[in-house]
C-alpha cells in the first residue's frame, strides 16, 4: 500500500506515486518556501477556498467546517510558525490538515485549485501589501517636504542644469518639484495596486476546474477587487511582477537623484546646507570628514533596483507556462530600499541646516540671472529675443574674461557688448540693469503657473496639500477594504464552524 499513514503525509510529491526518488535537497521550490509573507498568503487562500468549497457544497460542509476550525487552532499557535514546522510550503495547510484530520477530511482542501493559482494568489497578495506600504512611505515623505518647502518659499538659491548654474530658484520651489514627482509616483502606485489586486484564484494551472468553483466569492473573501477572467492569463501573465517592481524602481531612482542633489548642496564647494551630525559618519584618518553615508547608499539602492528589474524581466522572458522569477527576493529588496529611502529623506530634509545667505549670494555670483538681462533688453529696446540673448552672451564673456562679477557689471560694459554685436550701445539705465541682475527679483518675477515666485509657489503648495489629503484618504480606504474583507472571511468561517458546534 503506497498511501502513507495520514500522520506521516508530506505532500503530493510522495515517493512511489509519480516519482520514484526523494527530491534533491535544495530543490523544494513551492514545497519549501517559508517566507512569512508567502505563508500568510497561503493561509489566507486556504481559508477563503475552504469557505467557498463549503458554501457551494463542493465538499461536505462539515468537512469544510472542521478544516476551518483546525486552521483556527493553527492560528492560536501562530500560523506562520506552525506551517514552517509542518513543511510543504504552499501545501503546508494541506499537510497540516491531513495529518490532523485524516485523508477523508484534510484531503479535500485542494479540490478545484492548483500550485498555479496558489502561487499567483500569494504573489499578488505579497505585491499589494508592499505597494500599500510604499504608498504610506511616499505620503510621509510628501508631508515632510511640503512642510519644509513652506518654510523656504523665499529662500533664493541657484538652480542647476548640467551641473552648472542655470537660473535662480528657491529651495521651496525645488522641494515642491520633488513633491510633484512623488504625486505622480503615488498615482503609479495606486494604478499598479488596482491591476495587481485582482484574483487568479480558481484558475488552477491553465483551465480552471470542472467543479463549479465560485471564483468571485473566493476573490471577495481575500480582499481582491476583481477576478482575472481568462484562466490562462490569470496564471501565465506575470506582468503584475513587473508592474509592481517598476513602481518601486521608479521611486528608488527619484530618491537617488534627490540624495545626489543634497549631497552636492552640502559639499564644501557649495555649502548651501549642512547635514546634521546624526546623519553622518566620519573618517578614521581625516579628522575633518563628515560623510552623509545614507545619500550614496540611496544611489546604490537605485542601481540594485534597476538590476532587480532587469533580472526579473529576463527570468520571465520565457515561453508561457514556464517557471521563472527569483521568488520575490528582488521585489522585496527593491521595496525595502524605496521604503527605507523615503523614511530617511522624510527625517533628513526637515533637519537640514540651510544657509540662506550663501544660497542667495551664489544665485547671483555666476550669471544665473543672465536670462533676465536679455529680457530687460527685449522690454526696453524691443529687440528680438535672439538679438538680446547674443548681446547678453557677449556681456557674460567679457565679464568672465575681465573677472568682473555680475554684481559689479556696469551699463558701460553692456554697451560695449552691444557695440561688438550691433555696432551701437544700448543705453540701459543703472537701475534697470541692477534689477535684472538681482536673483531675488528674478524669482519674484516668475509668477506664472508653477513658477518659483513665493506667490505662485504658495498656490502650488496648497494644491499639493490637497493632493496629499486625497491620497491619504485613498490609502486609508484601500487598507480599510482589506480589513473589511478579512472581517467577511472570519464571519463566513464563524457561520460554517457554528454548524458543527466547534
Amino acid at each position: 500500500m503506497l498511501q502513507p499513514p495520514a500522520k506521516e503525509y508530506s505532500g503530493p510529491r510522495g515517493v512511489g506515486i509519480r516519482m520514484t526518488e526523494p527530491l534533491t535537497p535544495g530543490m523544494g521550490g513551492a514545497y519549501s518556501e517559508t517566507g512569512a509573507d508567502l505563508l500568510e498568503a497561503y493561509h489566507l487562500f486556504d481559508k477563503a477556498h475552504l469557505v467557498m468549497l463549503g458554501e457551494e457544497d463542493l465538499i461536505p460542509r462539515e468537512a469544510a467546517a472542521r478544516m476551518l476550525a483546525a486552521l483556527r487552532e493553527m492560528e492560536r499557535d501562530g500560523a506562520v510558525d506552525v506551517r514552517r514546522q509542518v513543511g510543504g510550503g504552499m501545501h503546508s495547510g494541506e499537510q497540516y490538515l491531513v495529518r490532523r484530520l485524516g485523508y477523508d477530511i484534510g484531503g479535500r482542501i485542494h479540490l478545484g485549485r492548483s500550485t498555479g493559482d496558489f502561487g499567483a494568489v500569494s504573489r499578488r497578495v505579497r505585491e499589494r501589501t508592499r505597494l500599500l506600504e510604499l504608498a504610506g512611505a511616499v505620503n510621509t515623505l510628501r508631508a515632510a517636504l511640503l512642510d519644509t518647502a513652506e518654510a523656504h518659499l523665499d529662500t533664493v538659491m541657484p538652480g542647476h542644469t548640467g551641473s552648472q548654474h542655470a537660473q535662480p530658484t528657491t529651495f521651496g520651489h525645488q522641494l515642491l518639484a520633488w513633491v510633484a514627482a512623488l504625486d505622480r509616483q503615488f498615482e503609479g502606485i495606486a494604478q499598479a495596486f488596482a491591476r495587481v489586486n485582482r484574483s487568479p484564484a480558481g484558475a488552477a494551472i491553465l483551465t480552471g476546474s470542472s467543479f463549479a468553483v465560485n471564483r468571485q466569492r473566493t476573490a471577495d473573501l481575500m480582499g481582491f477587487e476583481g477576478v482575472l477572467r481568462n484562466t490562462l492569463d490569470a496564471i501565465q501573465g506575470h506582468d503584475d511582477e513587473l508592474d509592481a517592481l517598476s513602481v518601486a524602481v521608479s521611486v528608488n531612482v527619484c530618491l537617488a537623484r534627490w540624495a545626489n542633489d543634497i549631497n552636492f548642496w552640502s559639499t564644501s564647494e557649495s555649502g548651501y546646507l549642512r547635514v546634521p551630525d546624526r546623519f553622518c559618519g566620519t573618517s578614521s584618518i581625516m579628522a575633518q570628514k563628515r560623510n552623509p553615508a545614507m545619500l550614496p547608499a540611496m544611489r546604490t539602492a537605485a542601481a540594485e533596483a534597476l538590476g532587480a528589474f532587469a533580472t526579473t524581466a529576463a527570468a520571465l522572458n520565457a515561453p508561457s507556462g514556464d517557471f521563472g522569477g527569483d521568488g520575490g527576493a528582488g521585489l522585496h529588496r527593491t521595496f525595502d530600499a524605496a521604503v527605507r529611502g523615503a523614511a530617511w529623506l522624510a527625517e533628513l530634509v526637515p533637519a537640514l541646516e540651510v544657509d540662506r545667505e550663501r544660497m542667495l549670494d551664489a544665485a547671483g555670483a555666476h550669471w544665473a540671472q543672465a536670462t533676465d538681462v536679455a529680457a530687460a533688453l527685449v522690454e526696453s529696446q524691443g529687440w528680438p529675443w535672439r538679438v538680446a540673448h547674443q548681446v547678453t552672451a557677449i556681456l557674460v564673456r567679457l565679464s568672465e574674461e575681465r573677472r568682473v562679477p555680475p554684481r559689479e557689471v556696469t551699463p558701460a560694459l553692456l554697451d560695449e557688448a552691444a557695440v561688438l554685436y550691433l555696432g551701437e550701445p544700448v543705453g540701459l539705465s543703472e537701475d534697470a540693469l541692477r534689477d535684472a541682475l538681482d536673483p531675488a527679483r528674478f524669482v519674484e518675477r516668475r509668477t506664472l503657473y508653477g513658477g518659483p515666485s513665493p506667490e505662485a509657489a504658495r498656490d502650488e503648495l496648497a494644491e499639493e496639500r490637497d493632493h496629499l489629503g486625497r491620497d491619504v484618504a485613498w490609502l486609508d480606504a484601500a487598507t480599510e477594504r482589506l480589513r473589511e474583507a478579512e472581517a467577511r472571511l472570519e464571519s463566513a468561517i464563524d457561520a460554517l464552524v457554528a454548524e458543527i458546534g466547534a
